[in-house]
C-alpha cells in the first residue's frame, strides 16, 4: 500500500513539473511559444480593427504572464502587410469611451450598512538585414526591428519550408505549425512572424506588451483566429472594430456567443485620428471566450448588422431611496404616524361628541293623602 501511495505522489508530481515547463501556446491572432523550457500564457489579447472597405488596419496587444525571456508568434494576412509599433493611449481611449454606464436602483427599506442598523455615514530602427533562407519557398518581404519585437515578413508555399525558416531564424514554432498554416499557404497568403525579446538585460515577457499596428489591404473584414487552436489554455478576445455601420461576427467559429459590450458613433479624437482620419466613424466592440481553443474552426470574418442600433452596458448600484435629504422610509413612516394620530384624534373627539348627556330633573311632589287617612308621621331627624 506504502509503495502505491508513492508511486502516485511521484506521478503528480510529474505532472505537475510537465505542466510548468510545457510550452504555452496562447494568442488569439497565431500561435505564441517560449523558448527552451520557459513558459509564458497570454492571458487577454485586445485589438483594434479598422476598415474601410478596402484597406484593414490591426492594432494589437497582449498581457503576458511567465518566465519567458523570449518568444514568437506568427499572424497570417491575406495580402503584403506593413508593421509598424502602435499607440497605447488609444487602448485607454477606448477604455474610456466603452465605459459601461452607471446607474442607480432604489431600494425602500433600510439593509446592512443604512441607519439605523450602521452607526457610520455612508518607434522604429533601422532595418536589419534580411536573413536568407536556402529555399525559394519562402519569401522575405522585410525585417524590421521594432522596439521589443524583431518583425519578419514573409511569403510561402510550403508550410513545412515556412517552419524551417522560422525555426533556422530564431522564431521557435510548435511542431504542429506546418499543418495548421497550410489553409493558409493554399490561400496565397502572406505571414507577420513577430519575436519578442526585451531590450532590457535580463528582462522577462510580463505584463501588457507594447501594441503592434499591421496594415494590409482586404475587400473582407477578417481577423485571423485559425491558429489559435494550437492554444493549450482558454483564450480571450477583446475586439474594437471601426467601421461604417455596426459590425458582427459571421458565427462564433467554435467559442462562446460573442457579446456586444458598446455600439455607437464616435467622433475623430486624437488617439483615434491616425486610423479614422478624424472623421465621425462606428465603433463597435465585441468580447469572446474560446474555452476550448482546439474547437476554433477558422476565421472571423465580420459584416454589417441588420442596424446601427446604439447600445451601451449599464452597471447598477443599489442605493436607499431618499427624498429631500431624507430616508423615504423615514418618511412615509412619519406620514403613517400623523395619519394614525389624526385619526385617532378625530374617532376620540365623534365618541365623545356622540355620547349621550345626563340632566339633573327635580323630585315629583307626593300625591296628597286621601280623605279619612291617617297622617304619615313626620320623619325624624337626628
Amino acid at each position: 500500500m506504502r509503495n502505491r501511495i508513492a508511486a502516485l505522489l511521484l506521478f503528480l508530481l510529474a505532472t505537475q513539473l510537465g505542466s510548468l515547463i510545457s510550452p504555452a501556446y496562447a494568442c488569439g491572432c497565431g500561435a505564441m511559444v517560449p523558448e527552451g523550457r520557459s513558459r509564458i500564457g497570454v492571458s487577454r489579447e485586445t485589438s483594434v480593427v479598422r476598415w474601410d472597405g478596402r484597406t484593414e488596419e490591426i492594432v494589437m496587444r497582449f498581457t503576458v504572464a511567465g518566465n519567458a525571456r523570449q518568444a514568437a508568434w506568427i499572424m497570417p494576412v491575406p495580402t503584403r502587410a506593413s508593421v509598424e509599433l502602435g499607440d497605447a493611449d488609444l487602448f485607454r481611449e477606448l477604455t474610456w469611451l466603452t465605459r459601461p454606464e452607471r446607474k442607480a436602483r432604489h431600494y425602500f427599506f433600510p439593509r446592512s450598512g443604512d441607519w439605523p442598523f450602521s452607526a457610520g455615514a455612508g518607434d522604429g530602427a533601422a532595418a536589419e538585414a534580411p536573413a536568407v533562407g536556402g529555399d525559394a519557398s519562402v519569401g522575405v518581404v522585410g525585417r524590421e526591428q521594432l522596439g521589443d519585437f524583431d518583425v519578419a515578413r514573409l511569403t510561402a508555399t510550403d508550410p513545412d519550408a515556412l517552419r524551417q525558416w522560422l525555426e533556422s531564424n530564431g522564431f521557435t514554432m510548435p511542431d504542429t505549425l506546418a499543418t495548421e498554416v497550410k489553409p493558409y499557404v493554399d490561400q496565397k497568403w502572406e505571414y507577420v512572424a513577430v519575436r519578442l525579446a526585451p531590450r532590457k538585460q535580463g528582462g522577462v515577457l510580463y505584463g501588457t506588451l507594447d501594441p503592434l499596428r499591421i496594415r494590409f489591404d482586404s475587400e473582407r473584414l477578417v481577423y485571423p483566429m485559425r491558429l489559435s487552436r494550437m492554444a493549450k489554455t482558454p483564450q480571450s478576445l477583446g475586439l474594437y472594430v471601426l467601421a461604417e455601420h455596426r459590425m458582427e461576427p459571421v458565427s462564433r467559429i467554435g467559442g462562446s456567443a460573442p457579446e456586444v459590450t458598446f455600439a455607437g458613433k464616435v467622433a475623430g479624437r486624437d488617439e483615434l485620428a491616425p486610423l479614422t482620419g478624424g472623421r465621425e466613424t462606428f465603433l463597435t466592440a465585441i468580447d469572446q471566450e474560446f474555452p476550448e481553443p482546439g474547437r476554433i474552426s477558422g476565421d472571423h470574418e465580420l459584416r454589417a448588422a441588420a442596424s446601427d442600433t446604439p447600445y451601451r452596458r449599464a452597471v447598477y448600484h443599489d442605493e436607499l431611496l431618499v427624498i429631500g435629504g431624507f430616508p423615504a422610509w423615514m418618511l412615509a413612516l412619519g406620514a403613517v404616524l400623523v395619519v394614525v394620530g389624526a385619526g385617532t384624534f378625530v374617532w376620540l373627539r365623534r365618541r365623545r361628541d356622540d355620547a349621550p348627556i345626563a340632566f339633573d330633573t327635580p323630585a315629583a311632589p307626593a300625591a296628597p293623602a286621601a280623605p279619612g287617612a291617617p297622617a304619615e308621621p313626620p320623619t325624624a331627624r337626628a
